[in-house]
């Protein structure tokens, strides 16, 4: 759990295009929900 004012580390990842990409980078002036999804288990 991140406190009032803590920055969000930085989640780097691929895009659908499979380019290196972060979360601050698809959307730098908004909030953002981020979903991991694990695939087959």
């Amino acid at each position: 759990m991140l406190d009032n004012g803590t920055l969000m580390p930085v989640i780097a990842g691929k895009d659908l295009e499979g380019n290196d990409t972060t979360v601050g980078e698809l959307a730098p002036d908004s909030w953002t929900a981020v979903l991991f999804y694990r695939g087959d288990w």
